[in-house]
């Protein structure tokens, strides 16, 4: 039995005994005395899991929780797939934070996911090495506006800002209430009451310029109706969906698609040996996009605006190669 199994056997004794005596888990482990210190002290001090000796009892026990203690996992070991690929995509979001983001508060986090991820045959660089997580696209924000933005949609105060939109290629003024920061194909947008435009609206955070918290409380918006708002609709584009759209993939491409999941509320089914998937959404840009990444292996069958718009897309890019 390796350590990392011991920590297991030893986590599952206390959690399921009300105090466990030394010659129970000597006996279980098979180990010696000193090995079995060693290992206690390890979860102590390195997975912050409250294992005390209960003189009254006999026996070691894990302390009461406190109003203020957070929950204690064993090494990466035994998580489940999912859970893992959370540690580690925080783990690397952490790592790859502009330098100055959150730098004097983010480190004891990371020591923190990093015992929890390392036992005694794999080290946090060897998981890594053999678990890659690949950014796409990211774009650089600046950290003085992150930590502004950040600063202002928690102490609940409105900002002012000058904002590129790359669509129009113009500079305008903006007054905003900040409701929610996402993060987003490994980018930042910022969800906010746009008191100009007297409607939500959401900012690429890398497009603000010269940022300003400002005295006045944010406007309040209720979590439902945010939820309805931002999340119904396809991709970062927000709004009711006003549309649905209806997409045919080829045999080939099926094996693929078949299982993504494009949007929460999507529906597909199959017609012979292709796959058909409905998206609601409201903004074509960012499903356009989706869509012809996927070239001739997809086909538009409603709405007839969006197959005209795929359609339009790729003559043009034909026309790029007739040259």
């Amino acid at each position: 039995m390796n350590r990392t199994e011991r920590f297991y056997r030893i986590n599952n004794l206390l959690r399921g005994m009300s105090a466990v005596s030394t010659t129970a888990l000597l006996n279980e482990l098979e180990v010696s005395r000193a090995t079995l210190h060693r290992d206690l002290e390890y979860m102590c001090d390195r997975m912050d899991i409250p294992i005390v000796y209960d003189h009254a009892k006999r026996g070691y026990r894990i302390a009461s929780p406190t109003s203020d203690s957070v929950g204690h996992e064993l090494p990466g070991l035994w998580f489940n797939s999912h859970e893992v690929h959370a540690l580690l995509a925080f783990h690397h979001f952490l790592d790859n934070l502009e330098p100055g983001l959150l730098s004097p508060h983010i480190a004891p986090l990371k020591a923190r996911i990093q015992a929890l991820l390392e036992g005694k045959e794999q080290t946090l660089t060897e998981i890594s090495a053999r678990i890659r997580i690949l950014p796409q696209a990211m774009r650089r924000s600046e950290p003085a506006c992150f930590q502004l933005a950040t600063h202002a949609l928690l102490a609940r105060k409105q900002m002012r800002f000058r904002y590129h939109g790359r669509g129009r290629d113009d500079i305008t003024t903006r007054v905003i209430s900040p409701q929610r920061l996402a993060h987003y194909r490994d980018n930042w947008y910022l969800d906010a009451w746009d008191h100009g435009k007297r409607a939500l609206r959401t900012f690429a955070l890398e497009r603000i310029r010269e940022p300003l918290e400002l005295k006045e409380d944010t406007k309040d918006i209720s979590e439902k109706y945010l939820d309805r708002y931002f999340s119904e609709s396809y991709g970062i584009f927000s709004g009711r969906p006003r549309r649905k759209a209806v997409l045919r993939f080829s045999p080939q491409r099926t094996r693929w698609v078949a299982d993504e999941i494009w949007h929460p509320q999507q529906k597909g089914w199959f017609e012979g040996d292709r796959y058909c998937l409905e998206i609601p959404y409201s903004d074509d840009r960012e499903l356009v996009l989706d869509i012809l990444k996927h070239g001739s292996e997809v086909e538009v069958l409603h709405p007839k605006s969006l197959r005209n718009t795929v359609f339009e897309q790729l003559l043009r890019a034909e026309s790029q190669y007739r040259k």
